[in-house]
């Protein structure tokens, strides 16, 4: 904008109370109860009669209403021209309380008030009226206040009432000014017109009497009183007092009490009764009134927002500010005769009388809003505006844009005081719907913090335009608007539902001709579109000029778009914690004996994670999931974690080098990166929708809750599939070659079926590369086949210990169970031997009792076992004979020599069975022998390698074809032709060996 032009933020000066509420006006509805009674800190700043003046538009009706009070009670003998009984009707935010404070401030300061511009209206009105001036101290009247609204029927306050307990005695204790012989004369007497005009007259003063909220006591409150001689006491006396004060001289009464057909209170019939019979004492003998109009608005919102009144020149130059864009020909064809701007004829005035608001919002608030049931009109328009002026205000002031007159699209909707203000205003009744609004605002408009919502996005990264500077907010003053326009329900007083086109490209006008009408066209076509623009529009298509488009911002998308504003809000941090959690429960042991879960913690590195979280269990074999947040591999972003596992490993090197003993029963789970990518993503999602679920206007909403659900429920099972597939990779200690190196090896499954998350799958894919022994592998011969020479003479706790530890062993699907069933079966099968220190053969009756954890028992190699009939080595059938029988028919004894020579064998060189060979002629039993070796040979190079390892495998294919061959364990990678590749395959599949095959 022009910035000869003087800003209304620095031409007018907000009233201080409005700044240090930071735009919250706390009384905005004006207690006459705390004006009266209140003291200290808690006395507001209208108790004064001064600054009530102050800060009071004198509207022409309140000038009537004082002046006929004025009149009444301090005009002497003229007091009969003047109406005794009034009456205030109006609904809430009419003004009322704020005109008793006024008509207090009358009567107990007479001469304060009237020294204010208030004040001179009312003298000079009551000068006319009477044909002399008034007296300024109005004869020193006499005020009686009840303030209904803050008393308990049946129950008096002592400071206040002293003994007075019913309304009568109340009236008779401020009446009398705590006269204590004066109250009890009249105090029996509380229908008594003749006495309670005499009481009037006793005080030899004026009085005014005001009672605030009347319905408030003799409704509800007689109810809860349960007093029925009480409720009888005080109507009896309202209706005696009302008849009386039109006979008293110089005695005025003003009641408030709403009108029935505005009044929503709902009231017992005993209650609607008492209204009834008031209603009609107050019809024959006051004089129904308001304080406040329509027409009102504006100066009563200068008065009460700003300390001084605009200069005349800076009137005129914001004025003149407008005319070009007023004027413009395309403008005025497409927008300003289209939306029937009649304020543009006399422009200058309108912007006088609105000034710092732009006559268009003025007349939405006046020849709208104010039609609205339950918009308290003069309260809840203040609250509104107090709250825009302060906060852009703010932005003026710190350099930022703010618009020179106030527009229907400039209230600030990311001030959560403005946004508060409208919603509480009346203007949107419901509850749920005003909820509903809450949540449109800062998703589809701005967030509290101005950097999001659909409209301020777009205007946050709209490309650069000459007219960007002087209308930065334009998609969100649009969005404003249609805001506005649809809180008010679905039919706009005289306008119909929601803003049409041309009245959102109106709001968005600014004084500067860079900012033409096919910006304005391109702003609202952006605002609206399906895809990029405010998802929860209603668009009613147009057709011609004549009936423009109108967009209504509907609460029926209100789940999808609070999942939408909830996704921008969620966190990094949040979103890594829900995946863990799903990751810990998906996750599940299987064959492991524990399930460790590795949080993440990124104000550290991974490597120092790992190191210190406590991962080298003894004697357990371990599946570790490690946390996605900080682990992954693959995508090239893989580095940090392999170099952590390397160190929790054991396989550091120098100062890296950890003294990690049980790393061999350790696997680990990790996810995959790209695939983490995608669970990234799918537990935003998943978030957002928890969240919107949640949020207060889905839950009671049944429809709402009903699709917030369903889309949960999905969101969440597409969450565990992505996040079941992210982890992908196993990663363990091996070392296939007993001499060999220990490596970090790996597995990779790009099956979609497979999670590294399942302990039992992993388990199996260990199995099948040898790491592990899936259930019932564990054989005596598979014991024996994994021990090597030095192994034999350890304790079994070394042995038990080598299982958890070496990665030459494989993992034991039973752990120690297995082990002690595998020596066990192997010292019966004479495999293997437990000896003690002293190298005796300890007997194994059960697989119990084989002691893992004994430091004294050693496993040792099979001993030969002796038949215990003849002390010979073991044999099978009967015993050898040591000669033929001296007698014929009659057998030796067994073990008996000869008495004399023979000619048969000896004892010492040959022992026979009957008739049958002897043992010398008869072969020992060959034992089985384990075979180890490894090789890595180049085949294209030589033929004669080719040819030996085919004659090698063709004994390996004989020895196995003969059953010769117990047990097989190994390793094989081969480089074949694709042909080869596809029979071995086959073979493999058929053996269930899985195997993994790549081009090279």
């Amino acid at each position: 904008m022009t910035t000869s032009v003087t800003p209304w933020w620095k031409a007018l000066k907000i009233r201080q109370e409005i700044l240090n509420a930071s735009g919250q006006i706390d009384d905005v509805q004006m207690s006459l109860f705390r004006a009266v009674h209140a003291t200290g800190a808690d006395r507001p700043p209208y108790a004064d009669a001064g600054y009530y003046g102050d800060i009071t538009h004198p509207t022409e009706r309140l000038i009537d209403l004082l002046t006929e009070i004025a009149v009444r009670v301090g005009g002497g003998e003229d007091y009969l021209k003047a109406r005794a009984v009034t009456r205030l009707d109006q609904g809430m935010g009419g003004g009322k309380s704020h005109a008793c404070i006024g008509a207090f401030h009358l009567a107990a300061a007479p001469e304060v008030l009237l020294a204010t511009e208030l004040g001179e209206r009312v003298a000079e009105r009551a000068r006319a009226k009477m044909g002399r001036p008034l007296a300024r101290d109005l004869g020193q009247p006499h005020v009686v206040v009840l303030p209904c609204d803050n008393m308990t029927a049946g129950a008096g306050v002592k400071e206040l009432d002293g003994p007075a307990v019913s309304l009568h005695e109340r009236f008779l204790w401020r009446l009398f000014s705590k006269d204590y012989a004066l109250y009890e004369r009249y105090q029996p007497f509380w229908s008594d017109k003749h006495k309670i005009a005499e009481a009037l007259r006793a005080v030899n003063r004026p009085v005014l009497i005001i009672v605030d909220e009347i319905l408030d006591y003799i409704g509800n409150g007689l109810d809860g009183s349960n007093k029925p001689d009480l409720a009888a006491q005080d109507m009896a006396f309202l209706r005696a007092l009302l008849d009386t004060v039109n006979d008293v001289p110089h005695v005025a009464m003003l009641v408030v009490m709403i009108a029935s057909d505005t009044d929503k209170t709902a009231l017992s019939a005993a209650a609607k009764e008492r209204r009834d019979d008031l209603n009609s004492q107050l019809e024959r003998n006051g004089f129904p009134a308001t304080v406040t109009e329509v027409g009102d608005f504006a100066d009563i919102l200068r008065r009460r927002l700003f300390d001084t009144e605009p200069a005349r020149e800076v009137l005129a130059a914001t004025a003149a500010l407008y005319e070009p864009v007023l004027t413009d020909r395309a403008w005025a064809k497409h927008v300003w005769e289209q939306i029937g701007a009649d304020w543009r004829r006399n422009w200058s005035d309108e912007v006088a009388a609105c000034y710092p608001f732009h006559p268009m919002l003025m007349a939405l608030a006046k020849d709208e809003w104010s039609r609205v049931t339950g918009f308290q009109r003069v309260r809840s328009t203040i609250r509104i505006f107090a709250a825009t002026v302060y906060a852009l205000q703010q932005r003026g002031k710190a350099g930022e844009w703010a618009p020179a007159l106030i527009g229907p699209g400039d209230l600030p909707l990311s001030d959560s005081t403005v946004r508060e203000a409208l919603l509480g205003s009346g203007l949107v009744e419901d509850d749920r719907t005003i909820a509903n609004y809450r949540s449109l605002a800062e998703i589809e408009i701005v967030n509290n913090d101005g950097s999001t919502g659909t409209a301020r996005r777009q205007d946050l990264e709209r490309s650069e335009a000459p007219w960007i500077e002087a209308n930065p907010h334009a998609a969100e003053r649009a969005a404003t608007f249609i805001f506005l326009a649809s809180i008010v329900g679905t039919l706009r007083p005289g306008r119909g539902r929601g803003a049409s086109a041309p009245e959102v490209k109106a709001v968005t006008s600014v004084p500067d001709m860079r900012y033409t009408i096919t910006d304005a066209d391109s702003v609202v076509d952006e605002l609206v579109d399906q895809g990029r623009g405010i998802s929860a529009l209603d668009i009613v298509r147009g057709q011609g000029n004549n009936k423009p488009a109108r967009y209504f911002l509907s609460t029926r998308l209100t789940h999808r778009m609070l999942v939408t504003n909830i996704r921008r809000t969620i966190t990094e941090d949040e979103r890594d914690q829900v995946i863990s959690e799903f990751a810990q429960k998906l996750a599940s042991n299987g064959p492991f004996r524990e399930l460790k879960f590795l949080p993440a913690d990124l104000q550290r590195t991974a490597t120092e994670v790992m190191a210190t979280s406590g991962l080298d269990t003894a004697y357990t074999t371990r599946l570790i999931v490690l946390d996605p947040a900080q682990f992954s591999l693959r995508n090239g972003m893989e580095k940090s974690t392999l170099e952590a596992l390397t160190v929790a490993m054991g396989l550091g090197q120098g100062a890296q080098r950890l003294p990690v003993q049980w790393a061999s029963s350790a696997v680990y789970a990790v996810a995959n990166t790209q695939r983490r990518s995608l669970v990234r993503s799918l537990a935003v999602e998943y978030l957002a929708r928890q969240r919107a679920l949640a949020a207060p206007e889905v839950q009671n909403d049944s429809e709402l809750k009903t699709t917030g659900t369903k889309e949960l429920a999905a969101a969440k099972d597409q969450l565990e599939k992505a996040l079941k597939r992210a982890y992908q990779h196993i990663v363990f200690l091996a070392q296939p070659d007993p001499d060999g190196e220990r490596y970090l090896d790996e597995l990779t499954h790009d099956d979609d079926n497979f999670t590294a998350l399942n302990g039992t799958a992993v388990w199996k894919a260990l199995a099948a590369r040898d790491k592990v022994f899936d259930v019932g592998e564990f054989t005596p011969r598979a014991l024996q086949h994994n021990l090597r020479d030095q192994d034999y003479g350890k304790t079994l706790s070394d042995i038990r210990a080598a299982f958890y530890s070496a990665p030459r062993l494989p993992l034991l699907y039973g752990g120690d169970r297995d082990l002690q069933q595998a020596i066990y079966d192997a010292v019966n099968e004479n495999l293997v031997s437990i000896v003690d220190g002293t190298g005796t053969e300890v007997a194994v009756t059960a697989p119990g009792q084989v002691n893992l954890a004994s430091t004294s028992l050693r496993l040792a190699k099979p001993q030969p076992r002796a038949c215990p009939a003849c002390s010979e080595p073991a044999h099978e059938g009967p015993c050898v004979t040591n000669s033929a029988s001296e007698a014929p028919g009659e057998a030796a004894p067994s073990g008996a020599a000869s008495p004399g020579p023979s000619n048969g064998p000896t004892n010492d060189d040959s022992r026979t069975t009957n008739g049958g060979r002897s043992d010398a002629d008869t072969p020992p039993p060959a034992k089985d022998k384990q075979a180890a070796f490894s090789f890595t040979s180049n085949l294209l190079a030589s033929a004669d390698s080719a040819d030996g390892f085919a004659a090698l495998f063709r004994a390996f294919y004989i020895a196995l074809d003969e059953r010769q061959i117990s047990y097989l364990q190994g390793t094989i990678q081969v480089v074949l032709n694709a042909e080869a590749t596809e029979q071995i395959q086959q073979r493999l599949q058929e053996l269930g060996i899985a195997a993994s095959f790549k081009e090279i």
